[in-house]
Formats: C-alpha cells, sequence, structure tokens
C-alpha cells in the first residue's frame, strides 16, 4: 500500500509558486513517490550575471558551468533557466528636498529604464521622501503600461525629508505580492536617511531575509552631508545587484540603461538549502567556468537568512 504525499513548496523571497516552483514540485513528486516528506521544502533562487574578462555579459552557459557553495558544501541545482525571463520590479525614486535639482534627470533615466525593460514584466513605483508614497492609481498593484508608469514618476513632489530604510521595506513588500518569481528593486536616491521609523538594522535583516537583488544609483554632489554612498554599495552587494554613481545626465540615463539590460541578461539558479548548515545567516558563493571561456565572473548575492520553520504530519 503506498503512503500518502505531502509536499510543501516554499521560497525565501516571497509567499506563494510561481512557474519554477511547480517545476521544482513536479521534480521532487516524481522522485519521492513512495515517501512522507514533513519538512518544508524551500528553494533559495538566485538572480545570476556572468561577465567576461573583458566586462561583457556571457549568455549561453549550461547549468553544469555553474557550482554554488553554500556556507562551503556545494549545493545540487535543480532550477536553472538562460532566458531572458519577466522580473517584478519596483522603482524607488526619492523625492527629497535634496533631490530636487536634478529630478527632470531621475525621470529621464527612470523612463529609459522601463522602455528598456521586458515587456512583460510587472512594475511599480515607490515615490519617498517624509513617507512612502505609491505612484500608481489606487487599487493598481503593479502595470507594464509605460504611459501609466510614466505618470506615476511625475506622480511625487520633491520636499522634505529622507525615509530610505521605510521605502525598501514597503517595496520589498510589495515585490512580494508579485507574480514574477525573480524580484528586484531599483533605488534612485543620495543614500540619506533622515526621517523613517525603521532602523537600518530592520532594513538590512529585510533585505537579507529575502532573495530580491537590488541594484543602486547613487545621486548627490561633493560635500552634501546627507549622501550615503557606503549604504548604496552595501545594499546592492549583499543583494547580488550593482551600485551606480552617475556623475551627469548622460551617465545617469546610461546607468538605468545599464540596470535594464544586466536584469535581462542574468540567468536563474535554484536549490533547496539544507536544513542544518550552521545558523541562520547562510554565505553563498558561486563559481563559473565554461570551455573557450577564461576568467568568468559571476555576481550573486552573498548571502541571506535562513529560518527555521516547523511543521508536522496532518
Amino acid at each position: 500500500m503506498r503512503m500518502n504525499r505531502r509536499l510543501a513548496i516554499r521560497t525565501l523571497a516571497v509567499a506563494g509558486a510561481g512557474s519554477l516552483m511547480h517545476k521544482l514540485a513536479g521534480a521532487f513528486a516524481q522522485d519521492q513517490k513512495d515517501f512522507v516528506i514533513h519538512s518544508d521544502v524551500r528553494l533559495v533562487l538566485l538572480d545570476v550575471s556572468v561577465k567576461d574578462r573583458s566586462g561583457g555579459f556571457v549568455s549561453g552557459l549550461s547549468k553544469d558551468s555553474f557550482t554554488v557553495i553554500e556556507n562551503g558544501a556545494p549545493q545540487n541545482i535543480t532550477v536553472f533557466s538562460a532566458t531572458d525571463e519577466p522580473v517584478t520590479v519596483g522603482l524607488l525614486v526619492d523625492e527629497s528636498r535634496s533631490m530636487s535639482p536634478r529630478r527632470a534627470d531621475v525621470i529621464s533615466a527612470a523612463e529609459t529604464f522601463i522602455a528598456q525593460s521586458n515587456p512583460q514584466d510587472e512594475i511599480f513605483v515607490l515615490n519617498f521622501n517624509d513617507a512612502v508614497r505609491r505612484g500608481l492609481p489606487e487599487g493598481t498593484l503593479f502595470s507594464d503600461d509605460p504611459e501609466q508608469l510614466r505618470a506615476a514618476l511625475y506622480r511625487g513632489h520633491p520636499q522634505g525629508k529622507t525615509v530610505l530604510y521605510d521605502a525598501v521595506i514597503a517595496g520589498i513588500d510589495q515585490l512580494a505580492q508579485g507574480r514574477r518569481d525573480k524580484k528586484t528593486l531599483v533605488v534612485i536616491s543620495d543614500g540619506g536617511d533622515t526621517a523613517s521609523t525603521h532602523s537600518r538594522r530592520e532594513m538590512l535583516d529585510m533585505v537579507e531575509g529575502n532573495l530580491a537583488t537590488i541594484y543602486t544609483v547613487g545621486l548627490f554632489e561633493e560635500g552634501d552631508p546627507d549622501r550615503n554612498p557606503g549604504l548604496l554599495r552595501h545594499l546592492a552587494a549583499v543583494s547580488g545587484g550593482v551600485a551606480h554613481f552617475p556623475q551627469d545626465t548622460q551617465s545617469l540615463v546610461a546607468a538605468c540603461s545599464a540596470v535594464a539590460k544586466d536584469i535581462r541578461a542574468r540567468y536563474t539558479i535554484g536549490y533547496p538549502p539544507p536544513a542544518r548548515n550552521g545558523g541562520t545567516i547562510r554565505h553563498i558563493r558561486l563559481n563559473v567556468s565554461a570551455p573557450g571561456h577564461s576568467r568568468l565572473v559571476a555576481r550573486t548575492r552573498e548571502k541571506y537568512r535562513y529560518e527555521q520553520i516547523e511543521s508536522g504530519t496532518r
């Protein structure tokens, strides 16, 4: 008599399952037909960018080109995709008083990002100064309409202080409501925070406990007392994104264009993390090699926060 089977799939990034999760669930179900699975099977989904020695994006690699090391131990890659898959993207735009001189440039650059994104991406805009405000109309969480998104960028009003920490947390919360497996935030700010209700530590805990990739675009004048490029670099590095610091309008637009290209050129790699592996902070190293390529460099998030989920029989 065959035993009952129960398989719970969760991601560390979002609640719910997307297409990649269904593929994984099916694979496990076939392999585990005669077993009862009591504990949750969780999936770490990594956004991965690969460049060659000249800085060009490298496409066409296979799963065998990659090795994932978590806390010193190799992991079994169960999900792999090398296609330009749609992404859930949040644009976080600093609308504080210190950013007002460059507002027109920021909007122009953000429009470039939207225009060069995958047409099937679901995008939202959060404008922030003294508070975080949604740019899209009431009741609309995401949009793929360039005109609607453009209007969302203009809905902010440059004034007041900066709640960057609150904005990042709100952005991660809204990403969780998206349908796409891959999640990304693009933060355009000077990096300073002067008025958030959440602390820097609370924000970083959210970033570490989530698998979203964060790109940052730092805009500030030399001597600006509110600037914090170190925080922008840290947000990008820990999540596997890139920090850009453009000096003029042309390089600002180029930075947002580069972010859009990077997102569309990334690989997706997934693996079930081991239930016991020495603590809640898991450190990731990703190695890549392929015939015909030398000195390939893979970039993904450096670490994430693993939290034990208790489960039992029903």
